[in-house]
């Protein structure tokens, strides 16, 4: 056979075609003709998505002794996103197009025009044009940015003209009432992350579990953004999923394990699949007032280098301010000798957080998995014929193994369903036997599924299957008895786990 040829640069548009067409996410509400920036996940992509979560849960509490995980509640006291700084300082720069009647990000115009200058080789001015923007913003001087899009000549780019009003502030949060009648109920608000359902949770967990700094509390759950401009996909939604982890630490150990998580986390995107030439680290140029140090892990999407998590040193600026706010200590005694052979004693612990956005690895894990190729004809006359699958870590993939007879007659259709049936409670097998079994092939190809197994008349004499990989279309034919074994190995979450 002759070896596969590499197919064109993938497009978002080709994933998003994909993603819909074999169900992995749909737009929302689709018959009422949807609604912007919000996604669900179909019966392949929520599987997908789970074995995502899970292997990012285990690579936390499974893996690390000191890491436990909690699931706090959406809904929180007001005074959280106070003491937080939500409420106050949660804001994105808007700006609007007095033509089109459009609404835009200002920082993001300003990042599309460095990014021009980066594609036409003039970084240092890219670095300089980010650099003045990021001056501006923290000095609150929404006037200078305003003069700098006008200045740089960024025009909308639907209208085509410089006519831009004032930037303004937004504040992203979603806000509701709790409360059974109107006139007595209380203002409340869709958490926009779920870090601070940890740090409220720091005590009772700590006191509950007796753990001993450093320890970790990991979460999973959903947030809300009110994203104005949302885009490329499931990469920025109005309602997301987190996997967060805050690891609380003595205060004198800030950079220690700042590199450590920074270091731990890159592995997990590459033990996932995530080839390392196309993640690489981002120091934040401009650091919040409370943090240390930052870096996001990016990945290359086809729109380019994108966050997809995200290291943060972040001192004790959250306990403290829910300590000062909420009037409750929120201190940790620490019975261990210092140096001097003195006990550390009552300190509140300082954190790394490790975020990262579960729908954003998603995207991440699909578009590099989304392979096309064109395989050359062994015969003269014949059209080259494209192949596109989905190169999924077998331990990631909706399905494992799907069950395919050569025919429904002759007993083979039965010996199928058994063996679908041994399988099922070791890892997710289904049946197929609709069609040639060359496109029984293709349609699990097109959906990730790693291992197809054949059932034929050999079967019925011998006990034997043939399995074909997905990737190199190899077959090897093997006894029923190693089905469970053989494939089990392959698909389990060891193999991820023991990659970080």
């Amino acid at each position: 056979m002759s070896q596969p040829a590499a197919a064109p640069a993938t497009s978002l548009q080709d994933i998003i075609s994909h993603a819909k067409e074999y169900g992995f996410v749909f737009p929302s509400s689709e018959i009422y003709d949807g609604l912007q920036a919000v996604y669900d996940y179909g019966q392949n992509g929520v599987e997908l998505k789970n074995n995502l979560k899970t292997a990012w849960w285990k690579a936390m509490t499974q893996l690390h002794d000191n890491i436990v995980g909690i699931d706090a509640a959406i809904f929180m006291h007001p005074l959280t996103w106070k003491a937080s700084g939500h409420v106050d300082g949660f804001n994105d720069p808007m700006i609007d197009n007095k033509d089109s009647k459009k609404r835009y990000r200002a920082d993001q115009l300003l990042e599309g025009k460095a990014e021009e200058y980066t594609k036409a080789g003039e970084t240092e001015k890219a670095q300089n044009l980010l650099n003045e923007m990021g001056r501006l913003l923290g000095a609150e001087d929404l006037e200078g940015v305003r003069n700098l899009i006008i200045s740089e000549n960024i025009v909308c780019p639907i209208s085509k003209t410089l006519n831009w009003t004032e930037v303004r502030q937004f504040n992203l949060m979603f806000s509701t009432q709790v409360g059974s009648v109107a006139e007595d109920s209380s203002l409340i608000y869709l958490r926009p992350e779920t870090a601070q359902g940890i740090f409220v949770n720091f005590l009772n967990v700590q006191k509950s579990g007796r753990m001993k700094v450093p320890f970790g509390i990991a979460q999973i759950g959903k947030a809300f953004r009110n994203e104005i401009v949302a885009r490329q996909f499931i990469f920025r939604m109005r309602e997301f999923e987190q996997m967060e982890m805050q690891f609380f630490i003595r205060p004198d150990t800030s950079q220690h394990w700042y590199n450590s998580w920074k270091e731990t986390r890159l592995k997990f995107h590459k033990a996932i699949g995530l080839p390392a030439e196309k993640l690489k680290y981002h120091d934040h140029e401009k650091l919040a007032h409370y943090a240390s140090a930052a870096v996001d892990i990016e990945f290359e999407f086809p729109f380019g280098f994108r966050e997809i998590e995200g290291i943060h040193a972040r001192g004790d600026f959250d306990l403290r301010n829910h300590q000062e706010l909420s009037k409750k200590k929120q201190q940790y005694f620490d019975a261990d000798l210092d140096e001097n052979g003195k006990p550390y004693g009552n300190y509140i612990p300082h954190v790394v957080e490790t975020s990262v956005g579960a729908d954003r690895l998603f995207l991440a894990t699909f578009c590099n998995a989304f392979t096309k190729e064109t395989i050359p004809s062994n015969e003269e006359g014949k059209e080259d014929k494209e192949r596109v699958y989905l190169k999924l870590h077998p331990a990631l993939a909706p399905i494992k193994a799907a069950v395919l007879p050569l025919v429904k007659k002759d007993g083979l259709a039965e010996k199928g369903e058994a063996i679908a049936n041994s399988l099922k409670s070791s890892f997710r097998t289904v049946y197929d036997d609709g069609g040639a079994i060359g496109k029984r092939y293709t349609r699990q190809d097109l959906i990730g599924t790693p291992f197809c197994i054949a059932v034929d008349y050999q079967t019925m004499e011998d006990d034997t299957v043939t399995i074909r990989h997905r990737d190199s279309m190899t077959q090897e034919r093997v006894s029923i008895s190693e089905l469970k074994e053989k494939i089990g190995y392959a698909v389990s979450m060891e193999r991820i786990l023991e990659a970080i």
